[in-house]
């Protein structure tokens, strides 16, 4: 389903964030990135959807080059990928709704999106998007109001309105209190078992890669050290991809 052939990115300040980077992902897996901060796991998933831009290599979905799509093609593309962002990216001012909304944009016109008008079926299909993330009673209040777990719940429901075959979660529990990591991969597990929705998704804690991932790679200094499965990763192998001197984090 996704193919990732000598993916590198060079940056114009000269930092080579990915360095011949390739892997495949079959249908329904769920892939844990990993790596230190800097190893290129950010700009790997960026690169799928081309928000970020390769320097060379191919990226393959559905048999189809993303990497030599038009601007038309690539819209296509991001239709069926969904981002979950380690901050969130919400419009702190505007109501959860609004935020949910805006993943149908790549399914309306200009006009129809820049006045907010959305079908009676995008609509329903919000509330049911926030209330599979336990967020329905939250329609109608501020983004900003809501703890970081829920702005992430958020984040969410917005990708699934996109109808997504796959979801690129950008280390999506960074940026909240550990206590609160499982419950929000609790929900990619459940859209990638119940809807069979590929997660690919970059994470820190190595517990949380056992808990979630079906499969893994790692990456140190944009290259891959490591591809197969999250129970290959013992204390050896964490110390070859994080240093001799990382000691591993638990997330109760």
């Amino acid at each position: 389903m996704l193919k990732v052939e000598n993916l590198t990115k060079v940056y114009p300040n000269g930092t080579q964030a990915l360095k011949n980077v390739s892997f495949e992902v079959k249908d329904g897996e769920f892939l844990a990135v990993i790596g230190l901060s800097g190893s290129g796991k950010s700009t790997l998933l960026r690169c799928i959807n081309r928000l970020i831009e390769p320097t060379s290599g191919k990226i393959f979905w559905n048999d189809q080059d993303v990497t030599a799509a038009s601007s038309a093609d690539i819209r296509n593309v991001r239709r069926q990928i969904g981002m979950v962002f380690q901050q969130f990216n919400l419009v702190k001012r505007s109501t959860v709704f609004t935020n949910v909304m805006s993943g149908r944009l790549g399914y309306t016109n200009t006009l129809s999106s820049s006045l907010h008008l959305f079908s009676a079926e995008d609509r329903q299909r919000a509330l049911s998007s926030l209330e599979q993330v336990g967020l329905a009673d939250k329609a109608h209040v501020r983004a900003d109001s809501l703890s970081g777990g829920q702005q992430q719940r958020v984040g969410i429901a917005r990708a699934l309105m996109q109808d997504p075959k796959l979801i690129l979660a950008d280390e999506p529990v960074a940026s909240l209190d550990p206590v609160l990591a499982h419950s929000i991969l609790k929900y990619l597990e459940q859209l990638n078992k119940e809807r069979g929705i590929t997660v690919l998704c970059s994470l820190h804690f190595l517990d949380l890669v056992h808990r979630y991932a079906t499969s893994a790679i790692a990456l140190k200094d944009g290259e891959i050290v490591f591809q197969g499965l999250p129970k290959q990763i013992d204390d050896a192998q964490f110390k070859a991809i994080y240093g001799q001197e990382a000691e591993r984090v638990s997330v109760v």
